[in-house]
Order: C-alpha cells, then sequence, then structure tokens
C-alpha cells in the first residue's frame, strides 16, 4: 500500500481533497493573520483601547497570530509536500524523540502554549468583567494596568510551562506529525500507556476544563446580575447616586461580549479534550481527531468577527483603519481630499459612538 493511502485520513485520500485541504489550511493562515494584526493595529493605536480590557485583547490576538504563523505553515508545508511528491516529508514518518532538530519539537509546545494562554487570557477576562459589573466603585482600584501586564506574563509563563512539561517529565511522550490530525500532536511512545504518561496528558484536559468551567460559572453570575438590573432599572427611576454603584452600559456590553468569546471557545475546545482523554485510553479516532484539531484552530480567526459584531466603537475604529489605507493608497486622490474624506469619517464615527 502506499505511504501516502496508509497515512490517509478523510481529508486527503483524493486529489480533490488535498487541493481542497491546502486551500483551506492557506485561507485560515490568511484570515489569522489579518484578522489579529487588525485587532492589534486597533488597540495598540487607539487611545481609547490602552485599557486592562484593551491589554487582554491584545495578549489574546498575539497568541492567536503565533498559530498562524508558526503553526498551520508547518502543515500546509507538509500537505504540499505529500500533494506534488506523493510523500511526506521524511520527518513527519519519526517522532521528536528520534530526530534531533524534528519541526513538532517547537511547533507542538507553540500550539499547545497559545491554546493555554487563550484560555487563561479569556478567563483573566471573565475576572475583569465581572469585577465591573458586580463591583464597579471598586473597578478602577482592583483593575489596573500594571497588574493585568503582571497577569498576563505569568499566564504566558505558566502556560508555555504546562506546554513543554510533558517532554521535560516523562521520556515516554513524543511529538509527531500526526497523519490523523495532519498537525503536530503529543503521542506516547509505547502501548502500554504508562501511568505516568497517562497522568501528565490529562493535565491538560483537567487544566483546561477547570479554567473554562470557573470562566461559565463567573460569566453566569455576571450575565444574571446584568439581567436583574436591567429589570430593575425598567421599573424604577434610578438617582444619581444609585446609578453610580451600577454597571455602566459599556461594561453591561463588554462583559456580553466576553460572554460570546467563552462560548465560542468552548464549544471549539471542548472536541479537543475529548480527543485526548479519549487518545490516553488508547482509542486512535483518526476522523474525529481531524476535525478537533482544525475546529480548535479555526478559533484563532473568530476572535476579531467577535469584536466587530459586539463592540461599536470596535468596529467603528476598524472601519476607520480599513478606509484610511485605501485613501492612502488610491492615487486619483490628492492629499487635499484624503484629509477631508478623513475628517468626514471622523464625524462620523464620533457620531456612531
Amino acid at each position: 500500500m502506499p505511504e501516502e493511502l496508509a497515512n490517509c485520513s478523510v481529508c486527503c485520500c483524493t486529489t480533490t481533497n488535498k487541493i481542497l485541504m491546502v486551500v483551506f489550511m492557506i485561507s485560515l493562515i490568511l484570515a489569522i493573520l489579518f484578522g489579529n494584526l487588525l485587532t492589534l493595529a486597533v488597540v495598540f493605536g487607539t487611545k481609547h483601547f490602552h485599557t486592562p480590557q484593551g491589554y487582554l485583547k491584545a495578549s489574546l490576538a498575539v497568541a492567536d497570530l503565533a498559530v498562524g504563523i508558526f503553526v498551520v505553515p508547518v502543515s500546509v508545508y507538509a500537505e504540499i509536500s505529500l500533494m506534488i511528491y506523493n510523500s511526506v516529508p521524511e520527518w513527519t514518518a519519526r517522532n521528536s524523540k528520534s530526530t534531533p532538530f524534528h519541526p513538532c519539537s517547537f511547533i507542538g509546545p507553540v500550539f499547545a502554549g497559545c491554546t493555554l494562554v487563550s484560555i487563561t487570557t479569556i478567563f483573566l477576562l471573565t475576572i475583569e468583567r465581572s469585577i465591573a459589573v458586580l463591583k464597579p466603585l471598586h473597578k478602577e482600584s482592583v483593575i489596573t494596568k500594571k497588574r493585568t501586564s503582571i497577569l498576563i506574563a505569568f499566564s504566558w509563563m505558566g502556560s508555555f510551562f504546562l506546554a513543554v512539561s510533558p517532554m521535560v517529565f516523562s521520556n515516554e511522550i513524543a511529538l509527531e506529525y500526526n497523519p490523523c490530525s495532519r498537525m503536530c500532536n503529543y503521542a506516547l511512545r509505547s502501548a502500554d500507556f504508562p501511568s505516568q504518561a497517562w497522568n501528565i496528558l490529562l493535565l491538560f484536559p483537567a487544566f483546561d476544563f477547570t479554567l473554562l468551567g470557573g470562566t461559565v460559572v463567573i460569566n453566569i453570575i455576571s450575565l444574571t446580575t446584568i439581567r436583574q438590573h436591567s429589570k430593575r432599572r425598567k421599573h424604577l427611576a434610578e438617582t444619581e447616586r444609585q446609578s453610580a454603584t451600577k454597571p455602566t452600559f459599556s461594561d453591561i456590553k463588554a462583559a456580553k461580549t466576553i460572554g460570546t468569546l467563552t462560548l465560542a471557545f468552548t464549544a471549539s475546545f471542548t472536541p479537543i479534550a475529548v480527543f485526548v482523554v479519549g487518545n490516553v485510553l488508547g482509542n486512535e479516532w483518526c476522523i474525529f481527531s481531524f476535525f478537533a484539531f482544525w475546529i480548535l484552530t479555526t478559533n484563532s480567526c473568530w476572535n476579531v468577527i467577535i469584536y466587530g459584531v459586539r463592540d461599536q466603537k470596535f468596529r467603528s475604529r476598524v472601519y476607520q483603519l480599513l478606509i484610511s489605507a485605501h485613501l492612502n493608497t488610491a492615487p486619483q486622490k490628492t492629499e487635499y481630499e484624503n484629509t477631508v474624506n478623513e475628517g468626514k469619517l471622523n464625524e462620523e464615527i464620533v457620531k456612531q459612538t
């Protein structure tokens, strides 16, 4: 049996499927890069977003950007090699323990680390919004840029420590390019499933679901508070003193946006957690693993869409950036016309916000 058929999964058994898969991967790279670079441009280029919440969104965008820069291109290279040369690169047939400079030794921890960063960042965003909703008077004193920056640094260090821990603490765990998921994955070298390696791999879903569970609970509490506040506002004419102790409209809107982020990430991450548990127990689940890993990967371009739909100020700033870029590159426009058009655009955005 040819090597390509032996390593064939649902996506890549025919030439048409191979082409579609490569097109999908390349499109995903472009979407991830465009969306997250746009998010970073909005956050760092707009004073309104120079806030703890803005810093957390920037951290989330950097994690997603790393997936588009490092993780997906390796899969594209392997799949294009398979399509053109009818065989996969030699390194894909070996694991990181048997090859000195295996690409997956770097790509695997990057993907796992960025996934963990995303989870911890969404958790921190939820905490930040819950304080703004539940304790609005304490928001400015509790949530500061310095504290947020420190938490972001710990989030990245802790996430990547967890990502490399399977290789550090167990010789039975390696990284390999999986022919089912078409990605770099952790793998047990022995079919006996040693208990130590089993426990280490289960740290990932245990840690992830603990944080996601906490995030969901906090979101439910925040959204319940928002609903109760909305009901009270309909029946009572709030005094100025009362309104000072209530969350602002922007805080409520932001809390709902973070709730949407949590829901989207939980939906994309759950299949991969189920696969990890099943894989540790000895189930290959080839077709399921392909969809699980790539559903999670597509999450890297969802956040900018959620921001654009839920956050009017973010949407207006994106519109401003895109129109400004178009005006600056249009050869038929004079500098005076560009200035006038940008001024009109700024006036329109101020009216919207």
